[in-house]
């Protein structure tokens, strides 16, 4: 999968982006509202990369997604998961901090979105963040989706909104 919108490339990630996924799943923001993925290594990440997310590629044909600047510097991630508790595809994306704010998470987002409708022919997609991440919410508001309601995953004690957008 590569998508490639104004300023980013949006594709499937690589163990060769090991180190990059290291650093953002150990930024402070995202796991202030993401829950640690216990990736403590550039190996951890390797594995993470390889075991999870290019797996969920080849089982399910989506999954979460690199996105880069044209000049090809990773910069976030993007994508949809098959989430347990959820009875839609949920999206979900993460920057690093110095490219939160400019807009990236809504571009990719709309793309990835686009994908999901016009590509895996999904009619509504899920996205959910804590309570207390308004940043995300507003960017999901954005992007046309609507709370629906407060919820819990299963194996996760943390209180999370809801959000839905109907494409049909």
């Amino acid at each position: 999968m590569r998508i490639e919108t104004e300023r980013l490339i949006i594709s499937e990630i690589t163990i060769n982006e090991a180190s990059f996924y290291y650093e953002l799943v150990n930024d402070p923001t995202y796991l202030k509202f993401i829950p640690d993925k216990e990736i403590y290594s550039i190996y951890d990440a390797e594995e993470q990369i390889t075991n999870k997310i290019i797996e969920e590629y080849k089982t399910q044909g989506f999954g979460f997604y690199l996105v880069s600047l044209k000049d090809k510097t990773p910069i976030g991630m993007c994508g949809l998961i098959d989430r347990d508790g959820i009875e839609m595809l949920d999206i979900g994306f993460s920057f690093l901090k110095e490219y939160r704010g400019k807009g990236f998470a809504f571009e990719s987002s709309k793309a990835v979105i686009e994908f999901a409708k016009n590509t895996l022919k999904v009619d509504k997609i899920a996205a959910i963040t804590t309570l207390n991440n308004i940043k995300s919410s507003n960017l999901l508001k954005r992007l046309g989706f609507k709370f629906d309601k407060n919820i819990f995953i299963p194996n996760d004690t943390e209180e999370l909104r809801l959000f839905i957008i109907d494409l049909s």
